[in-house]
Parts: C-alpha cells; structure tokens; sequence
C-alpha cells in the first residue's frame, strides 16, 4: 500500500494526534538498544485498547506489518520493524488503574515503567519484585514480552512469576482476556505463559494484571572478593548448599572488575580477580542472624574482602559497585556486545574458562558478571572497531563460538533480553526440533497473515 494512503487511512481510524510520520518519530521508533534498525512506514501512539484493535482490524485486512513497541530499552532489536510498516507504540498507556493490596494486585497499562510500579506498590508496604537493570526506563509491556529478570529472580522469579492475568489483542483485532485477579487458576490451559515471553510476535499486550506481595522489612548485604573467579563459584554453592537463599547473588570476573577500577577508582571496587554480592533480605531478626552466618561461610572459604552492610544506605553503596560494571565497560571506548545466556549453575566455572579461551582466540576480551544463583551470566563481548566488516566477521565468529559452547554445556541462548533479531540465526540450533515445530504452529495458529512482528525469530 502507498505509505500516504496508509497514513491517511490510519488518522482516519484514530485520529491525527497519534499518528506520525516526522522524520525524529519515525528515527526513534526504527531501533532500540541493538545495533541495527530499520525505519517503520509509520508510528500510531495507541491510547487504548480501542485503538489497538481497530489499528489490527485494519492492518490484517489489509496485511500491513505492525511491530509493536514500549519503552525501547530491548537488547535484542525486538522491537525493530524489519519489515517497515506501522509500530504501535503503547508509550502513552501508561496509567496504573489499580494498586489493591487486599487481592495482592497492581492493574496497569502496557507502558508503564517498571520502576515507577515498583515505587508505587512500594509507598504501600507492598514490592513488585521483578527488577531488570534498566527498571527505570523498561516498560512492564516489555517486561512481559521477553519475561526480563534481574538480580532478584533466585528468590524472588522472572515476570511470569507476577503476571496474574492480560488483556491481549490477537492479529486480527479481536480481543482475548486471560487470567484475573486470581493467585491460583486452572482453568483451562496456560494462556498467559504462552504469551509472556512471545516477544510481540502472538499478540498484543493491552493491559496487565500484577501480583504483589509484602515488601520485606529488613535487608543486608556482603560484598566479598575472592582470587579467582572458581573460588567465587564455589562460594556460591556453599551459599545455597548450606540452606540460605539469598534475594541476590551476584558474580564478576576479573575483565569486569579492571574495568571498574579504571572507570570508578580503585577506592569503590574491592581487590582481588573475582567478586560475589550477597543480599539477605526478611524480618530483620532474621535477617541479622542470616547475614553473620553467611558473612561466617564466605570467611571460611578464604575470602580476600569481605564488606557488611546492615541498613539501606549501606545496601546502596554495596550495590553501586555491581551497577558500575555496566557503565565501565561502556566507558573502556569498545562496543559491548552483551549477551545474557544461561548456564547449569554447576557449569559457571567451565563457561569463564571457555570464555578466558575464547578472547585469546578471538582477540577480544570478554567480561563476565551477572546472577550466579540462576546461571544467568552476561558474557561481553568488547569489540573494536565495530563498524569495520573484518571486524564484524570476526566478532560473529565469537558469538558463534559461544553460543555452541553455552548450548553444549545445556545452557540456553537467551535469559531474560530475549531472541528478536540479534539471535535469530542461532534459534533454531538451540531448541528441540518439535519445540521449534511447536514454534511454527502456534504462529501459524494465531497470526496466520504474519503481520506481527514479522522477520523476528519465528
């Protein structure tokens, strides 16, 4: 279709405040935080459901392609519309309609940022738990389309985990509501896994229903340092082996903590080539007897450093040693390709010798930190010169070679960023081929036409 009748056709159906073709609206809304975009043909800013499904009744009789987009903070380039024509963007459904302790709820609206549900629940004693590192600029829209994670997921779960129920519209414009208000449901099958995680390619995502729990009272935090990151690993499996299930168990490796050093000083970022963050958090009696005892094992284990901290402020300062690791490696000039793969917790220690194997051969380095008690670790790739294809090539040769080795040691390709484009190539080879089948049917099934989302991953 001509991309003025398209225009034309769509501020007819909405509206022309929320229809745009501006060269900065369409820029913004061809890329998230991949590398690579692609230019949509035009923006619709949904405000409500009602516009989501007319802009769908039109785009499947029609068979326009429509990419849908939250915040744009996904790694992964899942909301980039490789195929042009309309994204809809749910930036402007952003209302929290309900925060209802006595069910354990939060109603809201796709495009409302993580952090801003978490400080809302949190001004009524209640805590959303699920919290990814850009939780203060990712939308729970998103959220829900990759299931994202955080340092919180060992204890506390992934998004899925607090998704109680959806308003979803499917291809074709009709609208599909699925769960409630409800902690425990079996009622029929498990619609709303099937679309947590889908990644926009299923449906779209209207409005969400969260569970919320307690906030806990107390917490506290140890920040210990070890030689070696294999020392560090098996301090994690004391952790967990000697019954404690910490809020958050972090781990860097030597690359991370180098970088840190020369990015944030070498006052912040204790000694030593491994670190492990350790947060306990409960009723504080609980908590203070907790922490002692873990501070207790770590101190077993032949620690370099070992740091405490038993209030809030405390707490934060402990923290911004693990948020400086991003940062700095941005900060060392080299493009950071980062890719959140998971591995049996058992094999940590295997996929940094693999990686320590791999920058030799490939000439890079490699940084690896992330959340040890779940094996979901952000291996970096630290490239030079991205932009020159010999470069390029060689960079994809790593990934390559990475991905194997995660695939071979039973880990998977994606925690918590998701496929969309960046892992395409290497879907296929990292699942069973009836679940890859079972991949193909479900699309096939519910967006016959394919028009959501489409050149992604299915």
């Amino acid at each position: 279709m001509d991309s003025d009748k398209l225009v034309q056709l769509l501020i007819d159906l909405v509206g022309t405040d929320k229809v745009s073709t501006a060269g900065s609206v369409i820029e913004e809304h061809s890329i998230d935080k991949w590398l690579v975009g692609h230019p949509p043909d035009v923006v619709v800013f949904a405000e409500s459901t009602a516009d989501v499904v007319a802009v769908m009744e039109f785009a499947s009789q029609q068979e326009v392609a429509v990419t849908t987009r939250g915040a744009g903070a996904g790694y992964v380039g899942g909301a980039v519309p490789v195929k042009g024509g309309i994204v809809i963007s749910v930036a402007r459904m952003n209302a929290i309609r309900e925060i209802n302790t006595d069910d354990g709820v939060a109603i809201v609206e796709p495009g409302v940022i993580t952090g801003d549900l978490q400080e809302a629940v949190r001004k009524q004693g209640w805590f959303y738990p699920p919290d990814p590192a850009s939780l203060k600029e990712c939308s729970i829209g998103g959220n829900v389309a990759t299931n994202a994670g955080g340092p919180h997921c060992l204890k506390y779960g992934v998004t899925r985990h607090y998704i109680l129920g959806l308003e979803v519209v499917l291809a074709d414009g009709s609208v599909a509501r699925l769960g409630g208000r409800c902690h425990k449901d079996k009622t029929g099958f498990d619609l709303i896994g099937m679309f947590v995680g889908s990644e926009g390619l299923l449906g779209i995502v209207t409005e969400i229903t969260c569970r919320i729990i307690p906030h806990p009272p107390a917490r506290a935090m140890l920040s210990a340092s070890f030689q070696s990151f294999a020392d560090a690993a098996a301090a994690v499996q004391a952790v967990l082996g000697g019954g404690f299930l910490p809020a958050a168990l972090e781990i860097s490796d030597k690359f991370t903590l180098n970088a840190a050093r020369d990015h944030v000083g070498s006052g912040l970022i204790p000694e030593g080539q491994s670190h492990l963050l350790v947060e306990i958090d409960g009723q504080a009696e609980s908590v203070n007897s907790e922490i002692r005892a873990v501070g207790s094992l770590l101190n077993d284990l032949g620690c370099l450093t070992l740091e405490t901290a038993e209030n809030e402020a405390g707490c934060e300062a402990i923290w911004e040693i693990r948020r400086a690791f991003s940062y700095s490696l941005r900060a060392t000039g080299l493009t950071k390709l980062n890719e959140d793969i998971v591995v049996p917790r058992g094999k940590l220690v295997e996929l940094v010798a693999f990686c320590e194997q791999l920058q030799q051969q490939c000439g890079m380095p490699i940084a690896c930190f992330g959340h040890a008690g779940d094996g979901n670790i952000h291996v970096n790739i630290m490239v030079d010169g991205i932009d020159d294809p010999v470069v390029r090539v060689r960079s994809d040769e790593a990934l390559d070679c990475l991905f194997r080795e995660v695939i071979r040691l039973g880990g998977r390709i994606s925690g918590e960023h998701g496929i969309g484009i960046a892992k395409k190539r290497w879907f296929d080879g990292a699942i069973d081929s009836g679940a890859l089948d079972l991949h193909q049917r479900l699309k096939v099934a519910l967006d016959p036409k394919d028009i959501l989302n489409p050149g992604k991953f299915v």
